[in-house]
């Protein structure tokens, strides 16, 4: 097991299936140079987080914070599909998170610590502190709660 796996392992984690694109235009990561770019991910279906509904409405800020974690575990596993093992991230260099928002909900930055904190927490202070945006959105495709995007350097 690849150390970075292991990490997850102990924290009491796994990773979920990667998320399938229902078209072959896209894909869950592209790797150019160092700089792997990783598609907008909603969260995992049957991982037992929320994946549909609005936050600040039918989904609560609680849940939506698991909703976040699950999404960048999500990623991770695209990530992993792409390079083979999570041990090549050197850098997690920024993240974007979109909370499908009620009117008024104003605290998208926190649902999105449930991904920062895991990369942080996973990757350490070093390579899993990153830049990052948080922002709400009126709607998103197939009303999933969240989609989160990202950017990481790894070694080639």
């Amino acid at each position: 097991m690849d150390d970075i796996e292991a990490k997850l392992k102990e924290m009491g984690l796994r990773l979920p299936e990667p998320f399938a694109y229902p078209s072959s235009n896209r894909t869950g990561c592209v790797l150019t140079g160092n700089l792997l770019y990783i598609s907008g991910h909603p969260p995992p279906a049957d991982f037992g987080v929320t994946v549909h509904g609005k936050v600040g409405d039918t989904v609560s800020e609680e849940e939506a914070v698991a909703s976040a974690q699950a999404t960048a575990l999500c990623m991770l596993a695209s990530v992993k599909q792409k390079l083979g093992t999570l041990d090549r991230v050197t850098q997690v260099v920024k993240i974007n998170g979109m909370v499908n928002s009620a009117a008024g909900f104003q605290r998208q930055f926190a649902v999105i610590d449930g991904a920062s904190n895991l990369f942080y927490d996973l990757f350490g202070p070093q390579a899993g502190q990153h830049a990052r945006s948080a922002v709400g959105m009126f709607e998103l495709p197939r009303q999933f709660c969240m989609e989160i995007e990202g950017v990481f350097e790894v070694s080639v």
